[in-house]
């Protein structure tokens, strides 16, 4: 008689999981058989581990190399090939191919999909974003498209930049955004391949980058191709770690970002909630993505303090003679996030008041009531009429605008004058 392994294996087994070559497959201790559902496939050589791993029907995990999977939470239909899955989210009807590698934070929602051997961490794809082969694509949110068919497209061997010689991570890049992005009715980025993002950035929907190019600027029109351009003029000129250039904008697309996020949040929380029907798995992937945004904005706002941290740094260097000194423009702008950055965190922090957005909320919800039931979430994005669509949508900006709007306006008093929203 062949050994199948442990008794969670067995139990897996029993239960209706499909599970070829038992005896390769690990199951920790701390994971519950029974967030595993029946129907799903787990091969050779895979290691399934931690509390809070929950499995949908019809996922499979390893098809095509072994996969360790550590506190993730599968939907229905999912696909993960081959790597290292932690910490993360797959929605129904995502995928990720061999070789990857997906750390805590990543949220793939419905119909998401990467090819082999990608990195992520913090990573939120929206439905039916594509990303190719060979991606680091770390701390970015990416929408667009309305479907299979008409996608956000992520290049092979493309890069997103999210850490600065000054080795701080206050970098993440928004592509497209959430208040519209999910109407699932816009037009979709496209990142052409072995080319780069570097971060913080934002780009509007229906940006086309072209292939082989390194975006370093913000692009806010919609419907535009960035061809490229040299890096600061080209050649060598005096540098300086710690000497910061941009900080206008880099804060702004910090809020902007942070600002996003908490608009995910209420999307998840007063939208998706409501559509999650108490199967087992589904409860697991709500919390799951809860969980996740909650990280991602914990993440956000720590890597922006650090840059005011930092800098504080590098004043006291330059005041105690260990660098050169800096300008006066330098100093005081410096010392104008510094000063600011305890009433930004604390209103960043701050919660979203119910009376925010609250009419475009409840025209809305009156419109996603009427869904019914078991209905899959991109249909019933799609089936909202264009004023639905447009009252979800100034809802949710109201909730950003609350959030990234009000900060920049602590910021831009400190300054003396207002900065790019």
């Amino acid at each position: 008689m062949i050994d199948t392994g442990n008794d969670k294996v067995r139990r897996l087994l029993a239960q209706g999981v499909v599970i070829h070559c038992p005896q390769t497959v690990h199951v920790d201790d701390s994971l519950d058989p029974g967030r595993i559902a029946p129907g799903a496939v787990i091969h050779a050589g895979c290691r399934l581990r931690g509390a809070g791993i929950s499995i949908g029907p019809a996922s499979v995990i390893g098809e095509e190399a072994p996969a360790t999977v550590d506190d993730c939470q599968l939907g229905r239909g999912v696909s993960l090939k081959g790597g290292y899955f932690s910490g993360s989210t797959f929605l129904d009807g995502s995928s990720v191919g061999s070789s990857a590698h997906v750390r805590p934070g990543t949220l793939l929602e419905e119909g998401a999909t990467a090819a082999h051997s990608v990195g992520f961490k913090q990573t939120i794809l929206f439905p039916f974003v594509t990303a190719g082969s060979l991606i680091n694509l770390c701390d970015c949110l990416v929408s667009g498209g309305t479907g299979r068919a008409d996608h956000s497209e992520v290049g092979s061997s493309y890069i997103h930049f999210n850490f600065t010689p000054h080795q701080d991570k206050a970098t993440a890049s928004l592509l497209g955004d959430v208040p519209r992005g999910v109407m699932l009715d816009r037009p979709p980025i496209f990142l052409g391949g072995q080319g780069g993002l570097v971060g913080p950035a934002r780009l509007a929907f229906g940006t086309v980058v072209a292939a082989g190019v390194i975006c370093r600027q913000d692009i806010l029109e919609e419907g535009r191709l960035f061809a490229g351009r040299t890096a600061a003029g080209g050649g060598t000129r005096v540098y300086a770690n710690g000497v910061y250039v941009g900080i206008e904008r880099l804060v702004a697309n910090n809020l902007h970002y942070i600002g996003n996020i908490r608009a995910l949040q209420a999307w998840y929380r007063v939208a998706r909630k409501p559509l999650v029907n108490g199967l087992p798995y589904e409860e697991a992937c709500h919390a799951g993505a809860t969980a996740r945004l909650a990280l991602i904005f914990e993440e956000r706002v720590a890597r922006l303090g650090e840059v005011a941290a930092r800098m504080a740094a590098v004043l006291t260097e330059a005041g105690a003679g260990k660098r050169l000194s800096l300008e006066a423009a330098v100093v005081r702008s410096y010392q104008e996030l510094i000063d600011s950055w305890p009433a930004i965190e604390a209103r960043l922090r701050g919660g979203i008041p119910d009376a925010i957005g609250a009419s475009e909320r409840e025209t809305f919800l009156t419109e996603w009531g009427k869904v019914p039931s078991l209905t899959p979430y991109p249909e019933a994005v799609a089936s909202l009429s264009p004023a639905g669509r447009a009252a979800g949508s100034a809802w949710l900006q109201a909730v950003v605008d609350e959030v990234a709007v009000a900060a920049a306006e602590i910021y831009s008093r400190r300054r003396g004058r207002a900065i790019g929203t």
